[in-house]
């Protein structure tokens, strides 16, 4: 069967056939479908990547519409992976998908990365499995974008794509520079999307603790898209290089 490569006639007009050929024969994974990881996996998609794999364990809530692409008035209850892999097939019906609809536990990290993606999108937003992605992808040198805090901030245009040893005014990203630098002796060496926007501290909430998340901000419907579409560029640009 013959590929159709005409959707992608603009995409094709701004990086040319080499570029799209590379997309098309490259794997990216999505680890976490929120506001985020939904958008960054839209992103990835409809640029022309071939092969996809993305993995998220939760459900639709009323609380995520304001800021997650697959959280709809008519789906509160519906697992986020089934719907994202229907929109991403309906987007390329081509698209080779791996959809796991699972929370991520530490003991299950090693699996999911025996998939050999090309990159990784890291939207998760727990404490505990997101340093075991990050620190297993980078001991087998697995290339990974991980997005820290997008949680009450309001500024879009304050993003900035560095080393994490770099980070700064966002306490996500201190958490995780802490424990990579305590528990694992890494300093530097995981790329990653922040805001240096000082946090509205008064935004912040306290959680039930469900799936190693113990506390959580306030957030605007855009920014967590804008993470996406950055954390996305990062790995295009770099595929297409």
């Amino acid at each position: 069967m013959t590929t159709d490569f005409s959707w992608l006639s603009r995409t094709t007009l701004l990086i040319g056939d080499k570029a799209l050929q590379q997309l098309a024969g490259s794997h990216v994974m999505v680890v976490g479908l929120g506001g985020v990881g939904s958008f960054a996996a839209e992103f990835i998609a409809r640029t022309g990547v071939g092969k996809m794999t993305i993995i998220d364990g939760d459900i639709v809530d009323p609380s995520n519409r304001n800021r997650q692409l697959p959280a709809l008035a008519t789906n509160h209850g519906e697992f986020k992976v089934a719907i994202m892999r229907e929109r991403l097939l309906a987007i390329n019906p081509e698209l080779e998908i791996t959809a796991i609809q699972e929370f991520i536990e530490p003991a299950m990290v090693a699996s999911h990365l025996q998939l050999n993606p090309d990159y990784i999108i890291d939207a998760i937003d727990s404490i505990t499995p997101k340093m075991n992605f990050l620190v297993q992808a980078l001991e087998q040198k697995i290339p990974i974008i991980s997005s820290m805090g997008a949680g009450g901030k309001l500024d879009p245009t304050a993003l900035k794509v560095t080393d994490i040893s770099k980070t700064y005014n966002c306490p996500f990203a201190q958490q995780i520079r802490k424990q990579l630098k305590m528990e694992h002796n890494i300093r530097r060496g995981i790329q990653v999307v922040f805001s240096p926007e000082e946090s509205d501290k008064e935004s912040i909430m306290l959680t039930d603790g469900r799936n190693y998340k113990k506390s959580a901000y306030g957030t605007i419907s855009y920014l967590p898209a804008v993470f996406g579409a950055v954390a996305a560029s990062v790995v295009i640009r770099s595929l297409i290089k």
